[in-house]
């Protein structure tokens, strides 16, 4: 009971340490995109680009980014266009693309995620640049990750898949990607996942990728690491022990 406290504690005084500011910046498409700043530190610090799951809003991240401030990180969490709400927190970019009628699959969300990249280039961070995806947004940042070498410098990929097949794409969409990734790669899901992404796992170069599955069941996406998944500590300590190599450049 006493190390709960403790844990309980140490988690406090991290989010009241580390607030947020709430900006908005152009897509690719110019639909504006909302997104939640986490700045604890200097431009050149290793910065953290956090997409969000399916249904569910940058406020998948409310109790991870501030965690990531306190290891030493600059964090930014964005809506996409496709979600909705979660912890409390509605997802203002798809209300946008909702108004302006336009389309808001999985794979729409795409140029979010790349204006995103473009304005944490320009505007935020000086250093390393890393982005974190959960579930779609996972599969689209290991494609990113694979299509842009030489851009970013490290990616962290929760319940990955091929999701994109019923919306007319290969069902190798993101394996085709991966085999081109030369740069560090933490995979991790629900032990039950596991068989989703084994392959694009598989096409990940050898060499500075790294996956995870937890001794219990574990859940999908980035709540792997909520205080309210059992097991959380588990998927922290993975996570830590592959963020370290980008605190230590």
């Amino acid at each position: 009971m006493r190390i709960l406290r403790i844990s309980i504690l140490s988690f406090m005084i991290c989010q009241s340490l580390f607030a947020f500011e709430t900006i908005t910046f152009p897509s690719r498409d110019s639909l504006l995109i909302t997104a939640d700043l986490y700045w604890a530190h200097d431009k050149k610090a290793p910065f953290i680009l956090l997409f969000h799951q399916a249904g569910f809003s940058r406020g998948e991240y409310r109790d991870i980014a501030p965690i990531l401030n306190e290891l030493g990180f600059n964090v930014m969490a964005i809506d996409q266009r496709s979600g909705s709400e979660v912890n409390s927190v509605k997802n203002e970019t798809a209300r946008r693309a909702l108004e302006k009628n336009l389309r808001d699959t999985y794979l729409d969300a795409l140029p979010d995620l790349l204006a995103s990249i473009d304005y944490a280039e320009s505007n935020l961070a000086e250093g390393l640049l890393i982005i974190w995806g959960s579930s779609y947004s996972a599969s689209l940042a290991l494609k990113i990750a694979g299509d842009m070498p030489g851009q970013l410098d490290g990616v962290l990929a929760f319940s990955p898949g091929e999701y994109f097949e019923r919306l007319g794409e290969s069902s190798h969409l993101i394996q085709e990607s991966a085999i081109n990734i030369k740069i560090p790669v933490f995979i991790t899901s629900a032990q039950t996942e596991k068989e989703r992404w084994w392959s694009i796992y598989e096409n990940i170069p050898f060499g500075r990728k790294v996956y995870f599955l937890p001794s219990k069941q574990g859940i999908h996406g980035s709540r792997a690491l909520w205080t309210s998944t059992e097991g959380h500590e588990e998927y922290w300590s993975a996570v830590k022990i592959f963020l370290m190599q980008f605190l230590e450049k």
